[in-house]
């Protein structure tokens, strides 16, 4: 066994992967960059920045392969091919940009020599080209540099060549590369890890399934069959992702950590058929349930399915077929308390560990479960209080979406079922009862979102309102049809004037239909007791607030608000952004600087946490980045940026999940 070093320019490389002369073995992850993440990587080329080095394997056995996310490798191989262990998504993103692959139509400003995504304002401005244009051997420079000029370029003719021709050599860029050869499938996999673990940081669930690769051959497969057969049942969220992780967390009998894959390597074969036929018997044990109890027949309304592993633990046993009422609607009751209060959101397989393991308690596994979230010898309740300020984001709009469908409502004027069907590719929609065109000029963007203005409703319903105020278009529609949606029926309530008083009633009736939900299904044999809070920040709040213009720094001003606390601070939106995709793309922890204090932003299993004043701000990468776009959706001119001096905060914090942020 030995590593040899050489390396090999970018075009080498390319034709080698479109050769099949570089292939994936099984244990890669999926293919994840997105067009900002290649454009950056062009530019580091393009400036003769590092740009890392890549890890191949050599060997005379075929191990199993996985496709790379690349068109045009329908070939054989004339002679053995490398296997890619480090590197995937640089070459996987160069390929695409040399072959002109949808996902990555990469474009080159020859005056601010900038790349970046094609966007339509991109197509439109003649000083933009795409790079493939360039990279084409056919491209001629003399008529590129004209486009340009006649474009209206500023620079002479021979720095827009010059320009133009740096690009044309990114083809002759060079990867050091390094080559094991000799070494056996168990031990590259144990580089594979080493590797990933130091450098771009895996997930623990990309480790583990790394690990399982190599211990089951042919593993990937079954978990693609698997995820195949749940999307065309409209479970498309029952992926390789959450099969994975679900029959790690079968195998070890908790949640994943850094050193599950070392575990995982110990297993048996028959420990790992053993908790695949658990998966798969728990899953079809537990979808039936969700269709018939919930109506839920599909997974995309689910805030989070990692709270149906411990389910697929306690249903997967051979004689765990529920039939009793109690234990049916123990297993549905925990789902919903689960879901409401974000059970996994931070801390993700620490507790995903302690109700894995209350799962595999037999007969008392149902009972263990509620035990987890202490629900034995108290009741909880939905309060009008912990309606206030929460938005689609909030895992209480999943509830909402159950309470409609218990309510049988209809999608308005068009009388089709608000859920979409297994069938259908519509995802669910939901929009203002009072349109922010009525409102915008009182009211602020939170209270505009707030959850008691939506409804489950369809585009073309939506359409039929365009924009006017409900005290227009609800003579349209009978009584029956809006009580369905738990609105009020009030007709001082149809006027802006009078909106604040019809969120308070509306949150009041989603209120009463929520807790009429949740006691449905409480099991008869938990003890009576005194009414709790749903979630642990009931009555606190969280609001967003994004200011930036084209010339300054954008500032998101975040207002904490609740008994006791009363706090305004601010961030730079680009240090707060940096932040969070450093997690998301590398995992690494990170400084910010929040109402003039240094805090830490760290990487906890899956989640990212962020110190905001009174709250550790809680939730995914991918989470985050939504509630970002969100407020980037819906920027307000720097120039009414109001002022905010320095206020740390110096007591504890409460966990706060970013989808309660307004």
């Amino acid at each position: 066994m030995h590593v040899e070093r050489t390396e090999r320019s970018i075009g080498e490389l390319i034709d080698q992967i479109s050769s099949a002369e570089i292939r994936l073995p099984e244990i890669q992850r999926e293919y994840v960059w997105k067009p900002t993440q290649i454009a950056k990587l062009m530019d580091s080329i393009y400036r003769g920045y590092p740009f890392g080095s890549l890890l191949f394997w050599q060997t005379n056995d075929m191990p199993e392969t996985r496709e790379m996310a690349v068109t045009g490798l329908d070939v054989r191989p004339t002679r053995p091919p490398l296997f890619l262990l480090d590197g995937q998504q640089r070459l996987t993103s160069l390929h695409r940009v040399f072959t002109d692959h949808p996902g990555a139509q990469i474009v080159f400003n020859v005056e601010g020599e900038r790349f970046q995504n094609q966007s339509a304002a991109t197509r439109r401005d003649p000083k933009w080209i795409k790079v493939y244009d360039v990279l084409n051997p056919e491209a001629s420079m003399l008529r590129i540099t004209q486009r340009m000029l006649d474009a209206g370029t500023t620079l002479p003719d021979h720095e827009i060549e010059r320009r133009l021709s740096k690009v044309k050599q990114l083809r002759n860029g060079r990867f050091m590369m390094e080559v094991l050869k000799g070494f056996p499938y168990e031990e590259v996999a144990e580089i594979f890890v080493r590797v990933n673990s130091g450098g771009r940081r895996l997930g623990t669930l990309d480790l583990a399934m790394a690990t399982l690769s190599t211990r089951w051959t042919g593993v990937l497969a079954k978990l693609e069959q698997e995820a195949d057969y749940w999307r065309s049942q409209g479970y498309g969220g029952i992926d390789v992702n959450f099969l994975s992780r679900a029959l790690a967390g079968v195998v070890l009998g908790r949640g994943l950590s850094a050193y599950s894959h070392s575990r995982l390597r110990q297993a048996k074969d028959v420990e790992l058929e053993q908790g695949w036929t658990v998966v798969q018997r728990g899953l079809r044990r537990l979808v039936p349930l969700l269709r018939s109890q919930l109506k839920l027949t599909r997974s995309d309304p689910l805030p989070s399915l990692v709270v149906l592993i411990p389910l697929v633990v306690v249903l997967g046993r051979p004689d765990e077929e529920p039939t009793d009422r109690d234990t049916i609607n123990g297993i549905i009751y925990w789902l919903l308390i689960a879901t409401v209060r974000t059970r996994y959101s931070g801390s993700t397989d620490t507790r995903l560990s302690q109700d894995i393991q209350a799962a595999e308690k037999g007969g008392g596994a149902v009972r263990a479960l509620l035990d987890n979230l202490d629900v034995e010898h108290s009741r909880v309740e939905v309060t009008e209080r912990a309606l206030v300020g929460r938005t689609k984001e909030s895992s209480y709009f999943f509830l909402s979406l159950l309470v409609a469908q218990s309510n049988d409502a209809r999608d308005w004027w068009y009388g089709s079922e608000i859920l979409p069907g297994v069938d259908s590719e519509r995802g669910i929609e939901q929009h203002h009862i009072h349109p922010p065109t009525t409102l915008a000029d009182a009211y602020e963007k939170a209270e505009i979102n707030d959850l008691a203005n939506l409804a489950f409703i369809s585009g073309k319903a939506s359409k039929k309102i365009a924009g006017r105020s409900p005290a227009d278009y609800f003579p349209e529609l009978s009584k029956d049809e809006l009580a369905a949606h738990l609105v009020p029926l009030d007709e001082e309530l149809r006027d802006p004037g009078a909106y604040r008083d019809f969120l308070a009633i509306r949150r009041s009736l989603l209120a009463h239909a929520m807790n009429d939900l949740l006691d449905r299904f409480r099991p008869a044999w938990l003890d009576a007791g005194s009414a709790v809070p749903s979630d642990s920040t009931t009555g606190l709040a969280l609001d967003l607030a994004l200011y930036e213009s084209p010339w300054e720094d954008g500032r998101m001003i975040f207002t904490a608000t609740g008994e006791g606390v009363d706090w305004t601070g601010s961030a730079r939106m680009a240090d707060l952004e940096n932040a969070i995709e450093s997690a998301r793309i590398a995992g690494l922890d990170s400084d910010l600087e929040i109402a003039g204090e240094s805090v830490p932003v760290r990487i906890a299993e899956e989640s990212v946490e962020v110190p905001i004043g009174p709250f550790m701000v809680v939730g995914t990468p991918e989470e985050w980045r939504s509630v970002l776009d969100r407020e980037r959706a819906s920027a307000r001119p720097m120039s009414a940026i109001p002022e905010v001096p320095p206020a740390p905060w110096n007591d504890e914090r409460v966990r706060f999940p970013v989808t309660n942020t307004e």
